[in-house]
């Protein structure tokens, strides 16, 4: 079983697309997380992390639930 939480896009460091890194916001609590998995994601996106990881993209309502 592993654990994913949804957060919002804060910023995000262009550079390289393996080594992006962006500043999310769960609930508060703001992170630098890896985006070299969603290379698609921008300022404002809701992304899932996992371990320092940002694996997947989701909508604001599914952030939300």
């Amino acid at each position: 079983m592993c654990l994913a939480i949804p957060g919002k896009v804060l910023c995000v460091q262009e550079g390289e697309p393996m080594s992006r890194i962006g500043r999310v916001r769960f609930a508060g609590v703001v992170r630098e997380v890896s985006l070299a998995y969603v290379p698609e994601a921008v300022v404002g996106d809701y992304v899932i992390v996992h371990v320092g990881f940002a694996i997947s993209q989701v909508d604001e309502a599914e952030a939300q639930r």
